[in-house]
């Protein structure tokens, strides 16, 4: 607006300088010299007016031949400026030649690099990552591994997991472990004072039970007699725990005998059928309950809080962990320079590749921008970029016009 006001105004001067010098100033040299350069710099300055008009619109609004010459030309220069982007300015041969002589990795490395050493940054990182951990919905987020678990439990068949764990329970030892687990439990158990006197209460209240006749149902009256719970309870601890004894010592009969009916038992697991019916709808049962929501709940609690404060601990040290972090990631890429070139090469391929897939698009996209445009809006965005410098034309053109006509007055 400031450059097409002074070329207004350039012309302004020609014309109000012309009527002057030719109406009311006294007819000598100097005033035909000054009439004679005002004269020529009004056609000057009127004539690039006409050209720099003849672009944008028709002068007057009158259809003159030749002008408005951005719009009747419209589809031409949008095919030109597509033209010159796609083929000499963003051609994807050069784009692509470019990408591949990319250092990405070495880039990425020296930015984050020189980012990395401001405690400021790395404090503020730590602390972003705190609120977007106090903003998750664990609610939301213990429902949904619920809902994928059970899911997941729904669709799988879950006898060759069976099969699996039967298989490592008889073949790796596990029979053994978990015997041998069973018995020092039952051990320590036996052994307590307090088991003692229920194996002795136990004992004498079934004797007292039994109902016998004849001669031996008086000896087992006369045995309940004489023995007490106290004196059964001592009896019954002793048996069991050598009994548990000898099923612990390794190449026992008895513990052989018993470890080949918990392997014979184990192997027929999955061959029941209504067996693995009820254990998957158990196991269905059991990860849709409110219970495992809950426990899932409270675990996610758990984990965020000890998240957070490890966060608050490394903001209150400056955010080192960052920097160690990046360390770890540089001796890494180091140690593993080759496959680091391999996958920069992968990331580079991809890029190259859809570049020449997508180029077209920019192309598109510019068209598509302009055809969005009515004739006036284009216009007017040419105007703004281009009008500057052609409004210098004419005013140019004026004081040329003035110059030469001043000379040619000599003639």
């Amino acid at each position: 607006m400031k450059s097409r006001y002074i070329a207004s105004l350039s012309l302004a001067i020609m014309f109000i300088g012309f009527i002057v010098t030719r109406l009311w100033l006294p007819d000598n040299w100097w005033t035909r010299l000054l009439e004679s350069g005002f004269e020529a710099g009004l056609v000057g300055g009127i004539a690039d007016w006409f050209a720099v008009t003849a672009l944008f619109r028709h002068p007057f609004g009158i259809p003159i031949p030749h002008t408005s010459l951005l719009l009747k030309n419209r589809d031409k220069i949008v095919n030109s400026l597509i033209s010159a982007m796609e083929n000499e300015l963003l051609n994807k041969e050069s784009i692509s030649k470019k990408l591949k002589e990319l250092k990405l990795f070495r880039g990425l490395a020296s930015g984050v690099t020189g980012l990395i050493g401001k405690r400021k940054l790395r404090v503020g990182v730590l602390r972003f990552a705190q609120s977007s951990l106090e903003q998750v919905p664990l609610d939301k987020l213990s429902a949904k591994i619920q809902e994928l678990a059970a899911d997941y439990i729904r669709k799988q068949d879950i006898v060759p997991i069976v099969d699996k764990l039967t298989d490592k329970f008889v073949f790796e030892g596990w029979d053994e472990k978990a015997l041998d687990f069973v018995l020092v439990q039952g051990q320590e158990w036996v052994k307590k004072r307090e088991t003692e006197q229920f194996f002795g209460r136990l004992a004498h209240s079934k004797m007292e039970e039994l109902q016998v006749g004849g001669f031996m149902g008086f000896a087992v009256q006369a045995f309940v007699g004489f023995m007490s719970p106290e004196k059964l309870g001592p009896i019954i601890q002793g048996m069991l725990l050598s009994s548990i004894k000898e099923l612990s010592t390794p190449g026992n009969p008895n513990r052989q005998k018993l470890l080949d009916e918990l392997k014979k038992h184990a192997l027929a697991l999955s061959s029941n059928e209504e067996l693995m019916a009820r254990l998957k709808a158990g196991l269905e049962s059991g990860a849709e309950s409110v219970g495992v929501e809950r426990f899932i709940h409270l675990r996610l609690e758990e984990l965020r809080q000890l998240l957070l404060d490890k966060l608050e601990a490394e903001c209150l040290n400056g955010g080192r962990i960052l920097v160690k972090a990046f360390r770890f990631l540089v001796e890494q890429a180091k140690s593993r320079e080759e496959l680091i070139h391999r996958w920069e090469q992968s990331i580079l391929a991809y890029l190259v590749s859809w570049i020449e897939k997508n180029h077209y698009r920019i192309g598109a996209l510019v068209r598509d921008n302009v055809n969005q445009m009515d004739d006036q809006a284009l216009v007017q965005m040419l105007e703004q970029k281009i009008g500057k410098d052609l409004q210098w034309i004419r005013v140019n053109g004026a004081v040329c016009g003035f110059i030469v006509g001043i000379i040619l007055s000599f003639f």
